[in-house]
């Protein structure tokens, strides 16, 4: 009798994970994450001087690792931890281009070396990140592209050379930036060590900043801000 309660029984489980990972998939770039705030955004409608900061879980952290950096300011976090360069280009529109900002700070691209979505070349994340830029100038949206942050190895992914790939990866976004004729934000050089790694005062583990790390970051960002608000639109 017991044995039989239990063939019942686990093609129930099984069920139940199949729905639940399916409801997962069904939101693959995470859509939902801001759909509520955004809504709020759109009633306050056009704001002087709005930037939007889009990225993966660096982005995301930075408002609890030193949320002082957006108060008082006309700052939008939309970094989504783990995510990856398509996953933000399928939330580009709904997560940037309807909030209408005057500037994009994108960062992204270390997740997809990381293998977080499936394999991707240097090229096919220059290329998602690309589609990033021509989405947001077509939308009279100015650009700031930041280099991928220094990572020598991922705690999560080992063995897979960040400390070669993303300065490779940096040099197609720094070409990138310049053939679109878009700021670029450079904080690799400002914050890596000699292995191409992050000190751990600027990175315990590595990869996520402290907030030292963040205000280096902040001192590199907000000049190119400045400076792509002083800039008149072509």
């Amino acid at each position: 009798m017991f044995h039989a309660k239990k063939l019942v029984l686990l093609p129930f489980f099984f069920l139940c994970l199949f729905q639940n990972s399916e409801m997962e998939a069904q939101d693959w770039a995470n859509l939902t994450k801001y759909q509520e705030a955004n809504m709020v955004f759109k009633l306050y409608g056009k704001q002087k001087g709005r930037v939007v900061f889009m990225g993966n879980s660096i982005t995301e952290g930075w408002s609890v690792a030193h949320p002082e950096f957006f108060k008082g300011k006309p700052y939008v976090n939309r970094g989504i931890s783990s995510q990856t360069s398509p996953q933000m280009l399928l939330r580009f529109r709904q997560d940037v281009i309807e909030l209408d900002p005057d500037i994009v700070v994108i960062l992204a691209g270390t997740n997809d070396i990381a293998g977080n979505t499936g394999p991707m070349t240097l090229e096919q994340i220059r290329d998602n990140i690309l589609s990033m830029v021509e989405l947001a100038k077509a939308n009279d949206i100015k650009v700031i592209l930041c280099s991928v942050l220094p990572a020598f190895d991922y705690s999560w992914r080992p063995g897979l050379q960040p400390n070669i790939k993303i300065p490779e990866l940096n040099e197609l976004l720094k070409k990138l930036a310049k053939e679109e004729k878009v700021a670029y934000a450079d904080y690799f050089s400002a914050m890596a060590d000699e292995r191409n790694g992050l000190p751990k005062d600027l990175a315990e583990d590595g990869v996520h900043p402290t907030k030292k790390g963040y205000m280096i970051m902040e001192g590199v960002i907000e000049s190119e801000i400045k400076n792509a608000l002083n800039t008149p639109s072509e």
